[in-house]
């Protein structure tokens, strides 16, 4: 796959994005880029924008259905909405993101649950959160012929029980526990792993001791790649901004912008405009029609267009 001629357009690169070619850009040093997508129209611009992965959260949840967190979405909305984003890529490699309860149960549950984002959504690939007893998940996916990504430090889905949002990995026995985490997911056979919210310092002493890509997220810059909510990075979503989240854009305050615009030429009657925003009708047929009311008595009935 790495000497495959690499076909390009005037936007760049249009080579599908695979899983030998996640891992060459790791032996190469070339960073790779991932964002979340959770709908067509957005993982359309990730496609144009060059993106290299993205990955179909479970923060959509927060983001995208209103949730307080990340636990209460399925696996049906989640199908639905990597199903979307699927349609919508062309290059970047898809990932689906198991949702709270779609694993943990059984190796079974696991698998099955992870075919699911691949038959139904067109996923590549699936990402699950933790170490420990995800391992053994992690292991069962990865050999029903499932790539899994590995996820570690911060996992919103357990939240609470790490003490809420807040950096993994602050003191030497957290840090010990997130390389033995992390180490065992690349152990079983996950083709790479999230670290979130975890010390740079921490990150760039391990990264070296692992063979498959990190993707970082408020994790440093000694990662392989980094990976932003698409939400938080262009300001679409107005709710908690972690420290690890740079805005790009403000959509939300030009989305408003327009919105009050449009609302305002309603109320005034500038819009729709008779010339540029309406359709036409041939003066001979507007007549006929005209006589057709007349004639029906169709004027101010309440049911005008009984045939």
């Amino acid at each position: 796959m790495s000497t495959e001629p690499r076909k390009t357009t005037q936007g760049g690169e249009r080579t599908p994005v695979t899983l030998p070619r996640i891992m060459e850009m790791k032996r190469s040093g070339e960073p790779i880029v991932m964002v979340t997508a959770y709908d067509y129209p957005s993982a359309q611009m990730a496609d144009e924008a060059g993106v290299d992965i993205v990955l179909v959260g479970d923060t959509a949840a927060m983001v995208v259905l209103g949730y307080d967190a990340t636990t209460p979405v399925g696996m049906e909305e989640m199908l639905m909405m990597a199903g979307a984003v699927h349609r919508g890529l062309e290059r970047p490699l898809l990932i689906g993101d198991m949702p709270f309860g779609s694993y943990e149960t059984s190796n079974e549950q696991a698998i099955q649950n992870a075919q699911r984002f691949v038959k139904e959504a067109g996923c590549a690939a699936v990402k699950l959160e933790r170490g420990g007893p995800s391992t053994e998940r992690a292991r069962a996916i990865v050999r029903s012929g499932i790539p899994v990504m590995g996820h570690v430090g911060l996992t919103p889905q357990t939240a609470t029980a790490l003490g809420g949002f807040k950096a993994q990995g602050r003191t030497a026995e957290a840090a010990a526990r997130l390389t033995e985490e992390a180490l065992a997911l690349q152990s079983v056979g996950c083709f790479a792993i999230v670290f979130e919210a975890i010390p740079s310092a921490v990150t760039e002493a391990l990264v070296p001791k692992l063979e498959i890509p990190v993707i970082g997220i408020g994790a440093g810059p000694a990662t392989d790649g980094q990976v932003l909510v698409l939400h938080d990075l262009l300001g679409v979503y107005e709710g908690h901004k972690p420290k690890f989240v740079k805005r790009y854009a403000n959509i939300r305050k030009e989305t408003l912008r327009g919105l009050r615009a449009y609302a305002e030429d309603v109320r005034a009657r500038r819009f729709p405009d008779e010339d540029e925003h309406t359709y036409s009708i041939p003066q001979e047929e507007l007549e006929e029609f005209a006589r057709y009311l007349e004639e029906e008595s169709l004027v101010g009935t309440d049911t005008p267009w009984d045939w």
